[in-house]
Parts: structure tokens; C-alpha cells; sequence
């Protein structure tokens, strides 16, 4: 990983610090400056490169190393720990690819591993399989911090918080410090939050992990994961895990993914102050029932959020009294794409239960704010819950 030093685009001379994260988004992972070369190169695309004689060097074959991936992950790493010496990030084709990578290379028949019961849907399949493979694994609610009460023995805790989808939040602090005095790793899914909402290896975490196919890239055209870490030899497992699967990016989609990070301070400032706003117009509807923001004073999570997220996020959830009447109001958005996944400029909603998978009220509903004018996204959505009260 660079440092979060930058250049500042001029010539070779010494590196100043930037602390701005807008100016650390937009120079992130940028090589130095070399005349009539592109300020970010443009996406390399080999199966193989030149290698006379002996391997050595840093690119030997397409499934191990890409210059594309190079400059991404280093523009990750200076957004998810700067400063941090010894950290490492790897960057994978999807989020579930990122988060299977940490899993399945720390984890041994006979290990135990604590999970989120109330995380992302697909966590009760890669229960399945690392029961499979001999894994014990035990769950609990985000909120309260009640992974505590399972950590022992454990030898990987998996936090996700703010959880998705039903947004409860956990001291992520007081959670790694018990898993260490337990002998565990620590990885936190920091999707939701981004590494401009929090910085999970400041808190204590081994792994920060993530899907870059939500907010951090924010354009919803890419699928992209990634893993940051502090430890050597865990994330030397963790790339060994890549290379024995082959969940790698491509070269464009990486290019993407890092050409979409220079605005990423810009969307999220943007979409978190919209969603605070529709937080609190959803507040005043008396068929909204279970909203949750963690932004809002009166939220649950608000007091945990606000000691270690520096923004809460774009996404917003609640309720309508029934699936018939949730539905309704979906169809009655015009500013808003039915749609899964988050973190779009786009604003997305969906009735989370048509999965399954999640506990949810049949009306509950999974809203992302994308970066719409805040009056039209508010009076859409007014709109379309008096549309579906008729």
C-alpha cells in the first residue's frame, strides 16, 4: 500500500501530506507524474508479460499480478488506512469473492468462526459450506454487541456494521479488543459505510472487507470486492486463496473502480445528507414503522455510529404495514430504480423480503439514496407512500 502522501501533480520534488479526504480520494493510487503520460494509465490488459530467464519482478502472469490492480489496490489502501505502514489490499471480482477469500483461507476443519445472524443474505450459505468443511459456526445479533457472548474459543470474528440490511450497529472497538484477548481475528464488512464512514483496522480490526461494487464506486456497472489488511501472514493466505481460485477483476473494471473513487467524497456527502433528510421526512409518516438511519439522534445505533463512523451511510430502511402496500408504493416511485444492491448515484429501492433469507416484515423496505436534488427525491417519496395509501 502507498502512504497517504501525494506528490500534488507537480513535478518530483518532495511528498506533502493531504489530509482532505476529497483531495486523498481524488489522488489516490495516482503513479508519479511523467510527461505526456495519462494522470491514470489506462487499463492494462495481458494474460501474460515478458519474463525472460528466471521469474522474477513484480508481474509474471495475469491471474497473480496487473498494473490496474496495482494502482486500485493502492488507492484503496490510502482511503482505508492512511498512514498505516505494513498494511496490504487485495482486490477480487466481487464482494462475496473478497469476503470468501478472508473466510476460507484463516478458517481449518475444527476452527471456530463467530458470523453476524442478521448480516448480508448470502452469510447463510457460506454457513453451509464452512459446516462442510468441518467449521463450527456460531451467530448473534449485531446490535448490543452480542457476538461477545460467543467469542470463546473462536478463532475469526466476522462484524458487519452497519448491518444490511436492517442497519444496527456494534462497537467495533470493544468487540476486537475481547476477540484478541479471545486469540481471534477480527474482519469487519465495511460495505455500507465505506472507508469514508469508518475505518475498521483504526478500530482495532485485523481485515477490513467490502464490496467496491456499492458506494465505492457508486455507478452500479461493476462488481468488484476488496480486503485490507495488517498482518503478513494472514493476508499472504488470503492472496494464496486468489490465486488458487482465480476471483480477480479485470483490468477494466478495476480501471473503472479506481477512475469512480476520485468522486467518491463528492457522492457520499452527498447521498448521506439526502438520506438524513428523507430519514427524517419518512419520520413524520405515521404508516412508516422500523426506520432506521444510523444519522438520526433517535436511532438505536446513533450513540455507537457516531463514536467511530465519520458518515453513516446512504441507505435508510423501514417498513409499510404490508407486502400489498410496500409494493404499491414502489411502483408509485418515478425517481427511484426497483432494484437490488446500494449505494448507486441512482436512488434504488426494494421490498428486501421478495429474497428470503432476511428477517424481515413483509413491508419492509430497503431504500439507497443516490444523489438526486434532495426536494425531488423527498417529494417523490411522499408522493409515492400517498399513492399507495389510496
Amino acid at each position: 500500500m502507498s502512504d497517504s502522501t501525494t506528490d500534488g501533480g507537480h513535478g518530483t520534488g518532495p511528498k506533502r501530506p493531504f489530509p482532505g479526504e476529497g483531495t486523498r480520494a481524488v489522488r489516490a493510487g495516482l503513479p508519479e507524474p511523467v510527461k505526456h503520460e495519462p494522470t491514470l494509465p489506462g487499463p492494462v490488459f495481458a494474460a501474460h508479460f515478458h519474463l525472460p530467464g528466471d521469474p522474477s519482478g513484480p508481474y509474471t502472469y495475469g491471474r497473480d499480478e496487473n498494473p490496474t490492480w496495482t494502482l486500485l489496490e493502492q488507492a484503496i489502501g490510502d482511503l482505508e488506512a492512511p498512514g498505516q505502514d505494513g498494511t496490504e489490499t487485495l482486490v477480487f471480482a466481487s464482494g462475496m469473492a473478497a469476503i470468501s477469500s478472508v473466510l476460507f483461507s484463516q478458517l481449518r476443519t475444527g476452527d471456530t468462526v463467530v458470523l453476524p445472524d442478521d448480516g448480508y443474505q448470502v452469510l447463510p450459505l457460506v454457513r453451509t459450506q464452512l459446516e462442510a468443511y468441518g467449521v463450527e459456526v456460531r451467530t448473534a445479533p449485531t446490535g448490543g454487541d452480542a457476538q461477545l457472548d460467543v467469542l470463546d474459543g473462536a478463532r475469526l470474528l466476522w462484524i458487519e456494521t452497519p448491518s444490511n440490511p436492517g442497519l444496527d450497529v456494534c462497537d467495533v472497538r470493544r468487540l476486537a479488543e475481547a476477540a484478541r484477548a479471545h486469540g481471534a481475528l477480527v474482519a469487519v464488512d465495511n460495505t455500507l459505510a465505506t472507508p469514508l464512514g469508518q475505518r475498521p483496522l483504526e478500530l482495532g480490526a485485523d481485515f477490513s472487507v467490502a464490496s467496491g461494487t456499492k458506494q465505492l464506486t457508486g455507478h452500479g456497472d461493476i462488481l468488484l470486492g476488496y480486503v485490507v489488511g495488517r498482518d503478513a501472514e494472514a493476508m499472504a493466505a488470503v492472496r494464496r486463496w486468489r490465486k488458487i481460485v482465480g476471483a480477480i477483476p479485470g483490468p477494466m473494471e478495476a480501471w473503472l473502480a479506481h477512475r469512480s473513487i476520485a468522486t467518491l467524497q463528492l457522492r457520499v456527502d452527498r447521498q448521506n445528507a439526502t438520506a438524513l433528510t428523507l430519514a427524517r421526512a419518512l419520520r413524520e409518516r405515521p404508516e412508516v414503522t422500523g426506520l432506521r438511519y444510523p444519522g438520526l439522534p433517535d436511532d438505536p445505533s446513533h450513540r455507537i455510529a457516531s463514536q467511530q463512523m465519520r458518515r453513516f451511510g446512504c441507505v435508510v430502511s423501514f417498513a409499510l404495514p404490508t407486502r400489498a402496500r410496500a409494493d404499491r408504493f414502489l411502483e408509485a416511485l418515478r425517481l427511484v430504480d426497483a432494484a437490488t444492491s446500494f449505494g448507486g448515484v441512482r436512488s434504488t429501492a426494494e421490498r428486501r423480503g421478495r429474497w428470503g433469507g432476511d428477517a424481515v416484515p413483509e413491508g419492509f423496505v430497503r431504500f439507497s439514496v443516490g444523489a438526486e436534488d434532495p426536494a425531488d427525491l423527498v417529494a417523490d417519496v411522499l408522493h409515492a407512500l400517498d399513492e399507495a395509501a389510496a
